[in-house]
Parts: C-alpha cells; sequence; structure tokens
C-alpha cells in the first residue's frame, strides 16, 4: 500500500459502466475522493476520459501490471475480470473491493453491507491491509438495510421476497434498450430487441440470470446465500423471486417475514426510524408509499406498507414494501462505505 490512509491512492477498474461512473460521481463529495485516481477500464475505452473534479481523468487499459502505488482498487467490470485481475491488485498491496459475484461466497473473502456486519471489518487484526472485500448483489443490500434492524430483535424464521428489478441491474444496454423501446412506441415502431431480445417496454419479465435445474435462477440463489453469509447464520428460511420490470433505475421488493420473537407494527416502525441509512415513507391515508421514482438517486433505502400479516399469529409476522438505488446503496455506495470504514479504521489503528 501507498500508506496514505487519509487520502488514498484510487483506482476504478470498469470506470465507464454504470457503476463506475456512479463510483466517480459519489466519491467527488467522499473524503476518500481526495487522493489520486485511476481510471481503468477495456481496451475499447482506452484514450478516452472521464470528468473529475473539473478535469479529464485519461481511461488506462486495465491490466495485471498496472496496480502499482494503489491503495484501494474498486471491480466493477464483470467476474471475469476480476478474477484474473484482483489477485495482481492485491499482489502490489491494494485493497480490492469487488462488486461482482467472483469472490462473493468465497470462505476467505468478507461479504460486507457496513450497517449490517461493518463489525467484520473493525476485527481485522490489520485493518486496511492488501486483501479481498466483496460487495453483495443488489437486492441482497437493498433486503437487508430493511430487514436487518428487525432480524436482530426478532429473529426473522422466514423470509419470503419478491423484487422488481430495474434495468440499471442489467447494465447500460438494457438500459438504453428500454428507452429505445419507448422511442419506438411514441413512433409507432417495431420495438428494438437486439439487446433484450423481448419487449420490455409495458412489460416485465422473469430476472434474466440463468435458471437451475431447480427452477431457481441465480439473481433468486444469491439473494439466498448471500444474506445466510452476511447474517452468518443459516437457519432463517429464505426463498425469493426475482422478476426485471421497464423502471430505469432502482430496485423496489416485497418482504413477508415470520419472526421467531413477536414484534408489533410500531415496534418495527420505531426500529426501522432509528437504522441508519432506511428511510420510512409509510403514509396510508395519502397513500404515499416507496416508489423507485423517488429513490432514484438517494443514498437510503426507502421501506413502507409496514403492516401486520394477519395470516399468522399476532406480533409473528411482517410485510414490507422497499425501494432502493440500485446503482448508489445497491452498488457503488456501498463499495465506498465498505473502503471509508476500512480506512478510518485503519488510521485509527496507525500508531
Amino acid at each position: 500500500m501507498a500508506n496514505d490512509r487519509e487520502h488514498p491512492t484510487i483506482a476504478i477498474v470498469g470506470a465507464t459502466g454504470l457503476v463506475g461512473r456512479e463510483l466517480l460521481e459519489i466519491l467527488t463529495g467522499s473524503p476518500m475522493g481526495q487522493g489520486a485516481l485511476r481510471l481503468f477500464a477495456s481496451t475499447r475505452s482506452a484514450g478516452s476520459t472521464l470528468p473529475w473534479r473539473g478535469a479529464p481523468i485519461p481511461v488506462e487499459v486495465a491490466g495485471p501490471d498496472v496496480f502499482g502505488g494503489i491503495d484501494v482498487a474498486f471491480f466493477c467490470a464483470g467476474g471475469a475480470v476480476s478474477r484474473q485481475l484482483a489477485p495482481a491488485a492485491v499482489k502490489a498491496g491494494a485493497v480490492v473491493i469487488d462488486n461482482t459475484s467472483a469472490f462473493r461466497m468465497d470462505s476467505g473473502v468478507p461479504l460486507i453491507v457496513p450497517e449490517v456486519n461493518g463489525a467484520v471489518l473493525d476485527a481485522s487484526a490489520l485493518p486496511g491491509t492488501p486483501g479481498i472485500i466483496a460487495n453483495p448483489n443488489c437486492s441482497t443490500i437493498i433486503a437487508l438495510m430493511a430487514v436487518t434492524p428487525l432480524h436482530r430483535v426478532a429473529g426473522i424464521k422466514r423470509m419470503v421476497v419478491a423484487t422488481y428489478q430495474a434495468a440499471s441491474g442489467a447494465g447500460a444496454a438494457f438500459a438504453r434498450e428500454l428507452e429505445q423501446q419507448a422511442q419506438d412506441h411514441v413512433a409507432g415502431r417495431p420495438y428494438t430487441q437486439e439487446t433484450i431480445g423481448r419487449q420490455y417496454l409495458f412489460n416485465l419479465f422473469s430476472h434474466d440470470s440463468p435458471i437451475g435445474p431447480d427452477g431457481y435462477n441465480e439473481e433468486e440463489r444469491k439473494l439466498v446465500r448471500e444474506t445466510h453469509k452476511i447474517w452468518d447464520d443459516t437457519k432463517p428460511a429464505i426463498t425469493a423471486t426475482c422478476v426485471r420490470v421497464p423502471v430505469l433505475r432502482a430496485h423496489s421488493e416485497a418482504i413477508n417475514l415470520s419472526f421467531n420473537k413477536p414484534l408489533t407494527e410500531d415496534e418495527a416502525r420505531k426500529l426501522l426510524a432509528a437504522a441508519p441509512g432506511v428511510r420510512i415513507v409509510d403514509d396510508r391515508e395519502a397513500n404515499r408509499f416507496p416508489e423507485p421514482a423517488d429513490a432514484t438517486g438517494r443514498d437510503e433505502v426507502l421501506v413502507g406498507r409496514i403492516r401486520a400479516d394477519r395470516s399468522q399469529p399476532p406480533g409473528m409476522g411482517l410485510d414490507l414494501f422497499v425501494c432502493g438505488d440500485q446503482l448508489r446503496k445497491g452498488a457503488a455506495l456501498n463499495a465506498i462505505q465498505i473502503a471509508e470504514r476500512i480506512f478510518a479504521t485503519a488510521a485509527t489503528a496507525a500508531p
């Protein structure tokens, strides 16, 4: 490491993608962004520039020999790139925060949502030393921000999740084609289907990740496995149905919970109101609850439709509706919060 714990040198691998650009925007206002910055992408983007603090920053080609002097490297260029280059970054002395699924389930790699299990980072014997920390999947992060405060008090026995996931989760090409289909509709043209392969506008479909022989897609399996790892608890029974909806940005989730101990609606509201990174939007009289349009661009996860599940014994079940910006708390913001916690702890531990 370059050993500047207050102003670390940062690299973004995959800087020209949606998450990479969001990282850039958030770093502008973060103490993490006061040091030097290097941007990397594929050969297609080599020679281009991205704006940073009023000046253009060149985009370099990512490779195994580019990480000398880097303190923290954010990876958001896909699992194959992370598997290939993250070990090289660690070897060069960097802390790697990986936004892909490449290392999430590796036993030696922490999977972190700072508000949920950030203490795992604080407990490190040498915080800030080189290594890989995994950023969870966006749908997992958004769900756990809302349900973990309740789990800590009442213990979640079972969680049933239905997700309504935006185009941004599939990348820029998905989002562009959704916008193109809207233009096609206005113009009376057939819908462009070059990327998505189907009508997306005025439609929804099962999440576009591979489906296994058990009928679950990979997104659904991620939510189950990652939740168990983050909570360090495999006892909660979890099932999910993940769906892609024609929203440009911000995921929504309908969550049904069963508890081990009774928890009332009022108690749940108090817990959620006190939870960091959560904002309650729950106005029954005005019929105003979390919406992806309101969650877009926000750091907080919006939680509403907080109500007792009347099909369960009193206090033993609850329903929620949750919205969160997939590119911010679901990806870039969570990664930066991990880095901030690592380097703040490292600075405190420094002699």
